[in-house]
């Protein structure tokens, strides 16, 4: 059972309050990040732990660097090849608890097609209702990987011998969630009244 009874239910990613970024070096000297401004995706979390599941899309289109010229770069073929694969997906095997609010979330990451196993740890930050009436949950996490493994494989050597993209990238989550009532509602409706 999680130790956050609070967190039981269906959140849906708020997008408009969630950021999901990276950051890589450039030139071997400085770093460049980025983000994606197009994300959805929900988490079903259950009294068991080990029953949740969650899913997060993003639109490869929407990938923002503050330079109109390198985020082209990255929708072409040499990286995100966005006619081709519009979307990157995840979608959880497990969720663990592995201690008070912090979480380590395992499942399948998809980009361009290539579907690899990551582990993904994440800080519960809070559950708090906003002035709206909704039931937020904050968490923050982020996790390094090698954008190879996806056949993300674009670079230019440098005369130092270096290259001026790293394949190491590392992914940034910052995610609201607000909690779906209707989702956490009972199917009954007989007490429901007109």
């Amino acid at each position: 059972m999680t130790e956050n009874p609070g967190i039981i239910g269906h959140w849906d990613i708020d997008p408009s309050h969630s950021r999901l970024g990276f950051s890589t070096r450039h030139a071997m000297v400085s770093r460049v990040r980025g983000a994606f401004n197009d994300v959805s995706g929900s988490a079903d979390i259950a009294e068991d732990l080990s029953d949740s599941t969650a899913t997060v899309i993003i639109e490869t289109a929407s990938v923002d660097t503050r330079s109109e010229g390198r985020d082209e770069h990255l929708r072409s073929a040499d990286f995100f090849d966005v006619d081709a694969y519009p979307e990157i997906r995840f979608v959880s095997s497990a969720i663990d608890e592995v201690d008070e609010g912090s979480y380590i979330v395992t499942g399948e990451l998809t980009i361009r097609d290539m579907t690899k196993t990551v582990s993904i740890p994440l800080e519960l930050i809070g559950v708090e209702s906003d002035p709206f009436g909704n039931l937020r949950a904050g968490l923050e996490g982020s996790r390094r990987i090698d954008r190879k493994d996806w056949g993300v494989t674009w670079n230019t050597k440098l005369d130092s011998g270096g290259v001026l993209v790293s394949d190491k990238i590392t992914l940034e989550f910052e995610l609201s969630l607000i909690k779906n009532v209707a989702e956490d509602a009972p199917a009954d409706s007989s007490e429901t009244t007109g």
